[in-house]
């Protein structure tokens, strides 16, 4: 398969929801459950619900508040039985990506529920005389998810409660000791969506993306043990290895083809061009 074509097949590997069940809270459809998830709920009958729609949280249990309670006792049941592995920080549950907030979930459980995630990628740029240059993060080796490999200047999971622009400065703080007056010059650019199924489980994810225009005397600093150090590539070079390597963090890649496409640095009108477009709104 072509090169940056593939990492959006990568990402999104999964064309329905197969053998999975629908899971409901109250008439909301919000995710997506596997056959052994829904076996492991069945120990709770006062808090899950089946019927021929599929699974749902129990009637009883209204209102946010009712309802992210009921999810973290799930949660914590399927992890004790090492359906997922905890983080121990809230996400918000939508039926959309704009949708109200229904309930809260523990973001390890996010993908074990099929549910949407939501995240923030920001991409630093540099522009010089010869072109355009864009900070690199190197994942710090220890990590989970993608350890050593390249990464946006900062990113994200967007924690319940918080917007996408205060989950930016919050993240741009942390991962790169970006002050937030500095992080707040940042501009929406794009949003991308994906449905990836990996070992956590169903991926439904929603990026928002960002790009900031950053002065010559700013070199980001690693803060949080997230990033090992950073580096400012010229733009033609980030290209060559996204195209040709699997060297960048499988969704960072998405994001970058975003970037290379506003900047004319792929032709968004060739046919190439409107394929990576249409693939980078896949998902939710």
């Amino acid at each position: 398969m072509p090169g940056f074509q593939r990492h959006i097949e990568a990402c999104n590997n999964t064309p329905g929801p197969g053998p999975r069940l629908p899971f409901r809270i109250g008439d909301r459809h919000v995710g997506w459950l596997m056959p052994e998830t829904v076996r492991a709920l069945t120990f709770f009958p006062r808090d899950v619900h089946f019927d021929s729609r599929g699974v749902a949280l129990a009637g009883r249990l209204r209102g946010p508040a009712a309802a992210s309670a009921a999810l973290d006792r799930l949660a914590r049941h399927l992890a004790e039985y090492g359906h997922c592995r905890l983080r121990g920080e809230a996400f918000d549950v939508r039926e959309t990506a704009e949708g109200p907030v229904l309930a809260t979930l523990d973001r390890g459980a996010i993908p074990l529920f099929g549910v949407i995630g939501q995240g923030v990628h920001l991409n630093g740029l540099v522009r010089r005389p010869d072109g355009l240059h864009i900070w690199v993060a190197v994942r710090a080796r220890h990590k989970a998810v993608a350890p050593g490999q390249l990464d946006n200047i900062a990113a994200g999971g967007i924690p319940a409660g918080l917007s996408p622009e205060e989950t930016l400065i919050k993240e741009a703080a942390e991962e790169a000791g970006m002050p937030p007056e500095l992080a707040a010059r940042a501009r929406r650019s794009g949003r991308i969506s994906y449905i990836m199924t990996n070992e956590e489980g169903l991926r439904r994810d929603v990026l928002h993306c960002f790009d900031i225009d950053l002065p010559e005397d700013f070199i980001p600093r690693p803060r949080d043990g997230e990033v090992e150090r950073f580096e400012l590539w010229p733009a033609r070079r980030l290209m060559e290895v996204v195209h040709d390597s699997w060297e960048v963090k499988f969704n960072v890649n998405l994001v970058l083809i975003d970037l290379f496409l506003r900047e004319g640095l792929i032709d968004p009108d060739s046919r190439e061009g409107r394929a990576l477009r249409a693939g980078l709104s896949a998902g939710p």
